[in-house]
């Protein structure tokens, strides 16, 4: 395993402990990160309420938890995040409901992008640091197979096409973004990671 992913495992939060560390923060008035501004402190709590709504929401089907209890191996989704991302808000609720489906085939593991600087470097999107990745390591081989985000492919299009007819990334597609999540209900990406974990081929190589 890279010293970079080893480093951040040691370090890393489980959800429970993500959860409560953005709670703490917001408590002070503060979010994540190296960087503290009015904007994300906000973010942070819109991202709050978001996820405790998708808590109570989100459902895995039966065929993905299926899939999930069927895996060959067991596995460690260490996924960068933080409290202020919007895009982990949607995303994160889903990787927990899955990895509780997994009869402990899956181990979520957290950490924040500001202060794992050097992991977050190897994984970058466009030469940006898009958050979440998620990075998926098989456990017995502490090896990393895969990688995933930071978004679904559906929300990456959406973004893309905005992005390609207006120029920017305003309010607007914020909104639609969020609107788009709404609608999918997660699906894309419980779709997207379960194709990618049944296509890992596992060795000790």
């Amino acid at each position: 395993m890279k010293s970079t992913v080893a480093k951040a495992l040691f370090n890393s939060h489980s959800y429970a402990e993500y959860r409560k560390l953005v709670t703490d923060l917001l408590s002070e008035g503060k979010s994540t990160g190296s960087e503290q501004s009015e904007n994300l402190t906000n973010y942070s709590k819109l991202n709050e309420a978001r996820m405790n709504r998708l808590e109570k929401t989100i459902t895995i089907s039966d065929s993905i938890t299926e899939k999930l209890q069927n895996l060959n191996n067991h596995f460690i989704w260490l996924v960068i995040s933080e409290g202020w991302c919007g895009d982990a808000a949607q995303i994160l609720p889903v990787l927990n409901k899955m990895a509780l489906a997994s009869d402990k085939k899956i181990d979520l593991r957290i950490v924040l992008r500001d202060e794992n600087e050097a992991l977050m470097n190897q994984y970058l999107t466009n030469n940006g640091k898009a958050i979440p990745k998620v990075i998926i390591i098989c456990k017995e081989a502490g090896i990393v197979r895969a990688d995933w985000g930071p978004r679904p492919k559906g929300a990456v299009q959406l973004m893309a096409e905005y992005k390609k007819q207006f120029g920017v990334i305003d309010e607007k597609i914020k909104t639609d973004l969020q609107l788009w999540y709404l609608a999918d209900k997660g699906i894309s990406i419980q779709e997207e990671l379960i194709e990618i974990m049944e296509n890992i081929k596992y060795n000790r190589l």
